[in-house]
């Protein structure tokens, strides 16, 4: 399969590459990203063909209908990694918590949070490629909290391949700061930076597209590549465990082969809603995709309205920081796939140049038949955290917790529900032991044990060593000095 471009094409690139070419290189003309050229037709069948199938099965079967150019052994290889989540048998249970509401745990790998789900293999496909081709990569990854400590983790000491990891100072849980900043692989480098998420990823993109800071790497034989879902490498592993999700309702006799679902997705970068809408064209039968913001609710009001404003905006710091973002990069794949490459391109540069773009009504029509949205605020999902811990007995995260008010606003109760649960409750613990006592003002470590206590939950011990685990990754600088920072660590 053939990999083309959501902005066109410009003379520098060629009109089509392939999937390896495509996660080498994610950034394409015009500083647009890369999307299939078709998407395989899966159909009913293959969803009855996969109902007993194992997780990895399910997996290398939908990869290989997407004929990625990457060898079946090294597929293989990747998809091992599920073997070391909590249950090999079953690395993303689905848990019913209400009558027509299930929850799909992504968290259950070593970060303890979903972003495992696609990094973790998709760090063995990268460094295989790069080996195999005899060149090395400077791997960038911007994180607002757990793309960082995934990509770390599937990178660490691979051949071929060096990792900058730009997080936002302040604007992570310690949990997940501990899991960067005690980091000690040579080939990891983590950089803090004064200033929110957004900033962390235009650095990423600004550097990606930057022909000076190529030509820089290129002195040292270096080539750029990133981990953030500007990478179809990331998307590629999202759309399965929607499929995975839906056969698990049909197994526990939730719902019925062909019956269509809801797939509500806590968004911040938008990455996982696209897995859920590719697989809704591929083989999933769905009601709608349900978009579940933060008070950084850029989202909702574009599926609401049809306007991405930016202007006079700027990021607040919310209880579900993982998703205090405003540019959302995998829209721009949604537009293309709905609209074409030019106007992809003129309302990407709109938002660029303008902080704003506005669909027309027709284009406004053809979201909404797909999304629907809405937001929570904080003290919203403090409130489901508790109410949903003591009446279903079920303890979620906060930005779980946001597709509690979504559901109770965007979905009709006669249509079961899959929620995606993004973190476990030991990355946020001060927030929840907030939601649950009322304690304000804890440490991590004092809110996980008072948590585990309540819930009669362990603490696992990936978590609970960052705590005595030295810090070894203590740059913290202005965003004007990432390169110079990222040239020195090369």
């Amino acid at each position: 399969m053939n990999f083309i471009q959501t902005r066109g094409i410009d003379e520098s690139r060629p009109a089509t590459v392939t999937f390896s070419e495509a996660i080498l290189a994610p950034i394409a003309s015009f500083g647009g990203l890369y999307v299939p050229e078709t998407l395989p037709e899966l159909g009913k069948e293959f969803l009855e063909k996969h109902l007993n199938s194992s997780y990895k099965e399910l997996a290398k079967d939908m990869l290989n209908r997407f004929e990625i150019d990457i060898d079946s052994a090294v597929i293989d290889e990747a998809l091992a990694l599920y073997d070391k989540f909590d249950d090999k048998n079953n690395p993303v249970p689905v848990v019913k918590v209400k009558e027509n509401l299930y929850i799909s745990e992504l968290y259950h790998g070593p970060t303890r949070a979903f972003k495992d789900m696609a990094l973790q293999p998709f760090g063995v496909v990268l460094s295989s490629i790069a080996q195999k081709r005899g060149e090395n990569y400077l791997i960038l990854a911007a994180t607002s909290g757990d793309t960082g400590p995934a990509a770390l983790e599937t990178f660490k000491n691979r051949a071929n391949v060096q990792v900058a990891c730009l997080y936002p100072d302040g604007g992570t849980s310690d949990v997940q700061r501990l899991q960067m900043v005690t980091e000690d692989a040579a080939n990891l480098k983590v950089i803090g930076i004064h200033g929110v998420f957004d900033d962390a990823q235009n650095a990423l993109k600004q550097l990606l597209a930057s022909e000076s800071f190529n030509a820089a790497l290129k002195k040292k034989n270096v080539s750029l590549s990133a981990a953030n879902s500007v990478n179809f490498g990331r998307i590629i592993f999202q759309i399965i465990y929607h499929i995975h999700s839906y056969l698990e309702l049909v197994r526990q006799d939730g719902i019925t082969m062909g019956e269509k679902v809801y797939l509500n997705v806590p968004s911040g970068n938008f990455g996982n809603a696209l897995g859920g809408y590719y697989a809704s064209k591929m083989c999933v039968p769905v009601e709608k995709i349900i978009i579940s913001s933060n008070e950084n609710n850029v989202l909702t009001k574009l599926i609401k309205t049809g306007k991405y404003d930016l202007r006079d905006c700027a990021v607040m710091g919310t209880t579900s920081p993982a998703m205090d973002i405003l540019k959302s990069s995998n829209i721009e794949r949604i537009l293309f796939d709905m609209f074409g490459p030019e106007r992809t391109r003129e309302l990407m540069q709109n938002l660029e140049e303008k902080n704003f773009y506005e669909l027309n009504a027709d284009e406004l029509a053809q979201l909404q038949k797909h999304f629907d949205a809405d937001f929570c605020k904080g003290h919203e999902g403090k409130g489901y955290i508790k109410d949903t811990f003591e009446d279903d007995k079920y303890l979620m995260d906060p930005h779980t917790a946001t597709c509690m008010k979504s559901y109770e606003t965007c979905c009709d109760p006669k249509i079961k529900t899959i929620a995606y649960s993004t973190a476990e409750w030991t990355k946020f613990s001060p927030i929840i032991a907030n939601a649950l006592s009322g304690e304000i003002d804890v440490k991590d470590i004092e809110a996980l044990e008072s948590i585990s206590k309540i819930a009669s939950l362990p603490i696992p011990d990936m978590v609970k060593g960052l705590f005595t685990k030295e810090v070894t990754q203590s740059t913290v600088i202005d965003k004007e000095d990432i390169e110079k920072e990222i040239l020195n660590f090369i």
